[in-house]
């Protein structure tokens, strides 16, 4: 198909009237790469799992294992920059005068992307005038070991990688006293949030 096609398609499939669509954009690769109504994470099932199989049950050793747990889960973190912060131990119950033989380890592990908006098929002028809906779903398994096991931040960013343009953050609370062992999905769409300089969708800790 010529460009003229492929761009008249473009807009027949998005309902794009009305918005800046310039002639010198590579419509093809906007079709292909699908840019509206979809998940802007990259690799976001990094842990192998997917929301639409039910979380794996524990594994139940016959003996304990030796030495602490694996400080990071197995999985794919490509586009995912990883990092691991182990917690301090809380001590404030432990009697006065009390041997302790071993203490549980807990640590927070956190991912992070930024996610170039341009790369992934939308364009400066219908990021500034026209302003998509951006889109944000993530997953995560629901626990019995903590209140807060979960938290996701995300940012709108300039061009600069660094002026805030719109952000959200999330970190909800268990209620371990109906603990059912399920996904629990998590999303977020940004829209009308000003015109920027071409934002990048950034993914800190969670």
């Amino acid at each position: 198909m010529s460009s003229a096609e492929w761009k008249a398609k473009c807009e027949a499939e998005w309902g794009l009237q009305g918005a800046p669509i310039p002639d010198s954009l590579n419509w093809e690769s906007v079709f292909e790469a699908k840019p509206f109504g979809r998940n802007f994470l990259r690799n976001p099932c990094p842990y192998g799992l997917s929301k639409d199989s039910p979380p794996p049950e524990p594994e139940l050793r016959d003996t304990p294992s030796r030495g602490p747990p694996p400080s990071q889960p197995e999985g794919d973190f490509s586009d995912w920059t990883t990092s691991n912060d182990v917690l301090p131990y809380d001590s404030s119950c432990i009697p006065q005068g009390a041997v302790v033989c071993q203490l549980p380890r807990y640590s927070w592990f956190s991912t992070e992307q930024v996610v170039d908006l341009k790369a992934e098929g939308l364009w400066e002028e219908l990021l500034d005038e026209f302003q998509p809906k951006i889109v944000i779903q993530d997953c995560y398994e629901e626990s019995q070991l903590h209140d807060s096991i979960y938290q996701l931040h995300v940012k709108l960013l300039g061009s600069d990688k660094s002026t805030v343009i719109s952000e959200y953050s999330i970190n909800p609370t268990e209620d371990r006293s109906n603990y059912s062992h399920t996904w629990k999905e998590v999303s977020h769409v940004f829209s009308g949030y000003g015109a920027g300089e071409s934002p990048l969708t950034q993914c800190p800790p969670r």
